[in-house]
């Protein structure tokens, strides 16, 4: 995933469309995931009263967020929680590896965290001579390729399991080549086995984290969450500093939404609530704790009354399983850590418009998003208020680093005079008239190359609708 510039999206969505193998492989497991949602929200009336109550629960969240962030630290302190905050993600990988270093440790065990994505932690663990071994199966199988993780839920949905058979025989030492499924989770549970043992520090990241009590939630299927973090000596939970919720009562509906929303379960196989480190008399558990609260723009997009709506998010991928952009590109195509429609409202105001300012036009607009988004996030006023963004000219309300990086003087221009034929009926009834006469001639290359390559060339009638309602003899008021 990128880490500094821009992105190449156009050239990253020719190779994806390109890739039959990667389209096949999306159209079974998207079709999959969606057909599990429909069932286990089979009452749309339900559903609808779930997703009230799960916006009102975040809106209320966001609208109490530096206090409950507060209450958050106040009480995750009382509990034996050593909180950290990290405007950056260079700040919030400092405080990982000076954890890991005052404990002497070099190796790291994981599970799944989008957050460290974001941070790149495992990259800057490796430069300093630190393992960091992802545990969760789809991160497992990415880390094993070199890759990263092309969905928010399902890290290697773009994997089939023939691809996986042979990674696994590549690169899992004396491991026999087999298409089995279950015998390609027993190799890797075998493989990870002794590495959670070995493990000096563990990794989680957090869905909700519970501001009333101390509580950090962690949602997981496989059990390699609970292994990383509860045998290693040390816990680190790593979290964006939007997933604090107020109280306890606020978890089950969302828990309820996400579970439904991901995976298409009414609850999923581990549901960990750790509110502390290892008490006297305890027989498991880490002896320490430790929570590290990371900002990376999310309290600029906290400030706008309307981008605000992003932070909603309860990362259960739903937008991407329906989206009909990322169902046919896959994640890397986007090029960033979030793709899909989150991503394409999220990373545009973390990287700036003009890094990742692409990311709002790979949208149709059909509403596919906003329609199963389990806390109802705006997605569509979203993506313009983005796109309009783009184009801002002078100060923006909005204020997204880059704005404007997409306005053209040649471009403004040509507006401006569009404005002015459509404004004049002079010049309007001239314009439509020469474009009646030349404009099946018009040209297919030059400023006209971007859009008719993907359109049918619009045919203009040689009579205006003007024109023939005159020669009808009709009135034209």
């Amino acid at each position: 995933m990128a880490e500094t510039g821009a992105v190449d999206f156009q050239s990253n969505v020719v190779r994806a469309l390109a890739d039959r193998q990667l389209r096949g492989n999306l159209k079974k497991a998207m079709g999959s995931l969606s057909l599990k949602r429909k069932a286990v929200f089979s009452d749309p009336e339900e559903f609808e009263h779930l997703r009230r109550v799960g916006n009102a629960i975040r809106r209320r969240s966001l609208s109490k967020l530096p206090v409950l962030l507060e209450q958050l630290e106040k009480n995750c302190t009382a509990n034996g929680i050593q909180v950290h905050w990290a405007e950056t993600t260079a700040d919030a990988n400092q405080i990982f590896l000076d954890i890991i270093k005052g404990h002497d440790a070099s190796r790291v065990i994981k599970g799944k965290s989008m957050v460290s994505e974001e941070m790149h932690l495992n990259h800057f663990l490796e430069d300093h001579s630190i393992e960091a071994l992802e545990t969760d199966l789809g991160e497992y199988i990415i880390q094993l390729d070199h890759e990263t993780p092309s969905h928010i839920i399902v890290p290697a949905i773009h994997k089939n399991k023939d691809q996986i058979a042979h990674l696994f025989h590549e690169k899992i030492p004396n491991t026999p080549y087999t298409e089995v499924v279950e015998e390609l989770n027993a190799i890797a549970r075998k493989t990870l086995r002794q590495k959670f043992f070995a493990g000096e520090i563990g990794v989680s990241g957090v869905n909700f984290a519970v501001a009333e009590t101390g509580t950090l939630c962690l949602v997981e299927n496989e059990g390699n969450g609970r292994m990383c973090t509860t045998v290693p000596p040390v816990h680190i939970a790593v979290m964006g500093l939007e997933k604090v919720v107020e109280h306890l009562s606020d978890v089950p509906p969302l828990l309820r939404l996400l579970t439904g929303s991901a995976t298409g379960q009414v609850i999923t196989t581990y549901f960990n609530m750790i509110t502390s480190p290892r008490k006297a008399g305890e027989k498991d558990g880490p002896k320490e704790v430790h929570l590290v609260i990371l900002d990376n723009g999310r309290s600029k997009i906290l400030a706008d009354p309307q981008l605000r709506e992003t932070l909603q998010c309860i990362r259960c991928g739903a937008c991407l399983n329906h989206c009909p952009v990322y169902t046919r590109l896959g994640g890397h195509a986007y090029g960033y850590v979030y793709p899909g429609p989150i991503g394409s409202i999220l990373t545009p105001q973390m990287e700036g418009l003009h890094k990742a300012g692409a990311m709002a036009s790979a949208s149709s607009l059909c509403g596919a998003c906003e329609e199963v988004c389990p806390v109802k996030i705006p997605f569509t006023s979203l993506l313009r208020i983005l796109r309009d963004e783009s184009y801002a000219e002078g100060d923006s309300p909005h204020d997204v680093d880059g704005h404007g990086y997409k306005r053209h003087f040649t471009e403004s221009l040509a507006w401006k005079g569009w404005a002015v034929m459509n404004t004049n009926p002079t010049l309007n009834h001239l314009s439509t008239k020469m474009l009646g006469m030349v404009g099946a001639f018009l040209p297919k290359a030059g400023p006209l190359k971007h859009w008719t390559q993907v359109r049918t060339t619009p045919k203009f009638a040689k009579q205006s609708l003007h024109a023939l309602a005159k020669a009808r003899g009709l009135d034209d008021e």
